[in-house]
């Protein structure tokens, strides 16, 4: 019954539409408003209290039952944060006898209508019942803490295979003795060798199982690797139909038809299995995988409320895949495209050494924009480069192509880092370009004692001398590229006959917990002997200052070469 007339009754919420599908069910199902009053209550619940629905209405559950310990605090604290909630709880009602005390489990939830809350809802079933009822009122519980447990446990990263392994640890045991997650080959890829005609190719995402079983899993197949599945299998009529396929493996024959081959039909049985559910893993009806569920032993056969479970948190878990898919994709177009447009700089000059190296961000991160260039100049100079394109994405690494394009456009012989930058600054605000980008230029002539440097909104370059310390270049930065603002100074900083100039992104130093310029100073640890080689520098500064970065990481080292070194690289 409704409180169809009742003043207090939320305009938003649909009463009606709520006794047409909850009126029918065997469990107790009550509404109540923000205040905690009835606002309707089905038949189940009204046998269940022994009280007519009528009387229930406009009233607070402990105004219709005064002697059960309603626990309305902990619907209280449901109204009030949205967490759903479990309650038992117990009392005397006019159904039984007075002096019996009896017993009810109940899920709570906030109702929610347009963002605005109206009230919340308790599911109520009486514990008091047979071992069967008891046995699946056990399961149910299981069933919906499961469902509860995936809105905070699947899809926490970016990753399918983060996904897939949180999808089956969830499932083991609670569901199942063994599962897996495999999953389409990405679209974005190295090749790998065709499948046979007629046989369907996913590849092991994840697989987790019950203590018992995990040394024999090696023969069920290992994560990572491809499985075919011939025509037939379960797996393939589960992708065919888009439905979940349900199979009592009573008879070797059924074993064999089922399985990805027919030579896995036998290790299935050495593992004990007797059911599997395979259930389609999809989005949006496109298909991204499956979730295999398999019982094994003493453990019973599925039941048709585990399929529906089941297929639930394949759902769930489809929407975590399919971002992650996406991600990577793009992630992969990104980096190959930023790698083929950052190629490794030749040197100006055989006097001249470089050294350089890329480090993409974690994976939960974009690719970015960062970039590095070396270009040669007359009379034995040459221009160095670095920056980093705001934004991520292949957008970025787009940016980045035009940045480092222009750049060698306008590298003259004649002009200062600072009239380069100027420039370029003019040259991309007049081409249009919406991305900002950092850049530091440095001029190094081979045979003089000179570096000059300019910066464009760039963290400093660092100077290390070997035998004499390492110092942070002191060099004004002005406004980035593409704001057109200008105002570039180029600095004057002198070196020695073996000074390394080392120039980096803001990812090898940045991080959340630390000031910048304190992770700058942290580069004047580094150290470098005069027969030390830049490959083995950048190899140390990736590993001391790189992990934990989240951007990209790029770094340039660069310094004359001296007789002695280019004797022992001949030699």
């Amino acid at each position: 019954m409704q409180a169809d007339a009742h003043a207090d009754s939320p305009p938003l919420l649909d009463l009606a539409v709520l006794a047409a599908l909850l009126d029918g069910t065997t469990a107790g199902v009550g509404v109540l408003d923000t205040r905690l009053r009835y606002l309707y209550v089905n038949p189940a619940l009204e046998r269940l209290n022994g009280i007519p629905a009528a009387e229930h209405l406009g009233r607070t559950v402990s105004d219709v039952l005064p002697y059960v310990d309603a626990r309305e605090d902990m619907m209280r604290a449901v109204l009030a944060d949205g967490r759903p909630r479990e309650i038992t709880s117990s009392g005397f009602t006019p159904a039984a006898s007075g002096t019996v005390r009896r017993y009810w489990h109940g899920a709570y939830h906030r109702l929610e209508v347009e963002g605005q809350v109206v009230g919340v809802a308790g599911i109520v079933l009486e514990v008091m019942a047979s071992d069967e009822e008891q046995r699946e009122l056990e399961r149910a519980r299981r069933h919906l803490n499961l469902l509860d447990s995936a809105v905070t446990r699947i899809g926490t990263t970016l990753d399918m295979d983060t996904t897939c392994a949180e999808l089956v640890d969830l499932v083991v045991p609670a569901l199942a003795d063994i599962a897996t997650a495999e999953v389409f080959p990405p679209d974005v890829a190295p090749p790998v060798r065709p499948a046979p005609p007629g046989m369907l190719r996913l590849r092991r995402a994840a697989l987790a199982a019950v203590p018992g079983l995990r040394e024999e899993m090696a023969e069920f197949g290992l994560t990572g690797e491809y499985i075919d599945y011939q025509d037939g299998a379960a797996v393939q009529r589960c992708l065919a139909t888009n439905q979940p396929v349900v199979q009592n493996l009573t008879g070797d024959d059924l074993l064999g038809r089922s399985a990805a081959s027919p030579g896995r039909g036998a290790v299935y049985r050495a593992l004990g299995m007797h059911s599997s559910v395979i259930v389609p893993v999809a989005v949006r009806s496109r298909p991204l995988g499956v979730l295999g569920l398999v019982r094994a032993g003493d453990s019973p056969p599925f039941s048709d409320e585990d399929v529906v479970v089941a297929r639930e948190l394949a759902g769930r878990a489809a929407v975590g895949l399919d971002h992650a898919r996406r991600y990577a994709h793009e992630h992969t177009i990104a980096l190959e495209l930023q790698r083929s447009l950052l190629s490794e700089p030749r040197p100006p000059h055989p006097h001249i050494e470089i050294a350089t190296r890329y480090l993409p961000a974690d994976r939960s991160v974009m690719v970015g924009g960062d970039w590095f260039d070396v270009i040669p100049l007359r009379d034995g100079r040459h221009l160095k480069a670095i920056g980093d394109v705001m934004g991520h994405g292949v957008e970025a690494a787009v940016a980045m192509s035009h940045y480092r394009s222009l750049l060698r456009l306008l590298a003259d012989d004649e002009l200062p880092p600072h009239r380069i930058l100027e420039h370029l600054d003019r040259m991309v605000e007049r081409s249009g370009l919406d991305r900002a980008a950092t850049c530091l230029l440095a001029v190094v002539d081979r045979f003089g004692g000179m570096c000059e440097v300019a910066s464009a909104g760039h963290l400093p370059p660092v100077f290390i001398d070997p035998g004499a310390g390492t110092r942070v270049g002191d060099v004004p930065a002005g406004p980035p590229l593409g704001t057109g603002f200008g105002g570039y100074a180029t600095t004057a900083v002198e070196v020695g006959p073996d000074t390394v100039l080392f120039m980096y992104t803001d990812g090898l130093v940045e991080r959340r917990d630390e000031d910048i310029d304190v992770s700058v100073r942290r580069l004047e640890q580094l150290t470098l002997p005069v027969s030390g080689s830049l490959d083995d520098l950048l190899d140390e500064v990736l590993e001391r200052f790189g992990p934990g970065a989240e951007d990209d990481i790029a770094v340039l080292a660069s310094r004359k070469r001296t007789r002695n070194r280019i004797g022992e690289e001949s030699g």
